[in-house]
């Protein structure tokens, strides 16, 4: 048995690697049904400050072709996890655990809690990001033709 019925995930998901797949796999794990948001390019640069390399319509495909995704959607506008509730309600929002302790995402937590939801962390693959694989081609640009 699974411990919630619906869970929700968002995130950039560029350059799809291990880190994210670990991340789908472990909130897969724990509801039956997992909706995987996609943020658009445009909150990728308000974010982030720079434009993904994968479009967002790619970086959704490639979500949806995971297995234990549900759903996969491009995340438009305001990205909060109480504004997704109430559009599209859930059991439980999944994240990596670089985000635990924060005073924002305990407040978030705080909020879904009072509706019935919850924030579950898993850990976060430290050995692998997408900042990282954009730094390693960056060095190593003068070896690839």
């Amino acid at each position: 048995m699974k411990t919630y019925k619906t869970g929700l995930l968002m995130g950039v998901f560029d350059l799809f690697h291990v880190g994210h797949l670990q991340l789908i796999r472990n909130a897969s794990a724990h509801c039956e049904s997992l909706r995987v948001g996609v943020l658009s390019d445009e909150l990728v640069r308000r974010y982030k400050g720079h434009d993904p390399v994968i479009p967002e319509e790619e970086r959704r495909q490639i979500v949806e072709a995971v297995k234990g995704v549900n759903e996969a959607f491009i995340v438009r506008g305001e990205v909060t996890k109480i504004g997704e509730w109430y559009r599209k309600p859930y059991d439980c929002f999944f994240s990596g655990d670089d985000h635990a302790g924060d005073p924002y995402w305990e407040n978030e937590k705080e909020e879904l809690q009072k509706l019935g939801s919850d924030i579950q962390f898993f850990p976060y693959t430290e050995s692998q990001s997408t900042a990282g694989i954009i730094q390693k081609i960056i060095q190593n640009s003068g070896g690839y033709q």
